[in-house]
């Protein structure tokens, strides 16, 4: 074991006795903001209706903060790999803090960060958005159904627009 110099060891020590002040001084709790079930079902209700509206038959589903799924709505005739597709794009959009479209043009293969897409529960294909209340993240948003994940966002958009205005505060 190498030697320490005295000089060194002081600095080490009051380096040390800095970093435990500053680790008191901060508060041991802090508060975040939550989705009610109702705005998270409002949010599901209105992008499914959006899809509806423009003829595509999608599952909805809505996370909290956490990634935990709130919601899900499945419409009659939205195909079965749609549901675990709706809650792994909201899933990924609150993971990766980012919507799951961005997410895919900057997981391409041969790209730096490509490895993400073979994680678990991942789904590097838009339809998945971040839900904000205030500048906090408080969800994510997952549509899977439509032709397309551009169709999908535009449906998870309409979601999020139906609970902006409680969300804004």
């Amino acid at each position: 074991m190498p030697a320490v110099k005295r000089g060194s060891l002081g600095v080490l020590c009051a380096a040390f006795a800095l970093g435990v002040g500053v680790a008191r001084g901060q508060d041991a709790t802090y508060s975040v903001k939550l989705m009610t079930p109702e705005t998270a079902l409002k949010a599901a209700q209105a992008a499914l209706k959006k899809c509806r509206d423009d003829g595509f038959q999608v599952t909805v589903a809505v996370v909290d903060r956490s990634g935990v799924t709130q919601v899900v709505l499945r419409d009659r005739f939205a195909g079965p790999h749609t549901v675990d597709m709706a809650i792994d794009k909201a899933w990924s959009a609150v993971s990766f803090r980012t919507p799951t479209g961005e997410l895919a043009k900057a997981t391409q293969p041969g790209s730096a960060q490509s490895g993400i897409r073979n994680r678990p529960r991942v789904a590097a294909v838009a339809g998945g958005l971040v839900i904000e209340s205030g500048g906090a993240l408080v969800g994510g948003i997952g549509v899977s159904g439509a032709p397309g994940g551009d169709r999908d966002d535009v449906c998870a958009k309409a979601g999020i627009a139906a609970i902006r205005d409680s969300l804004e505060f």
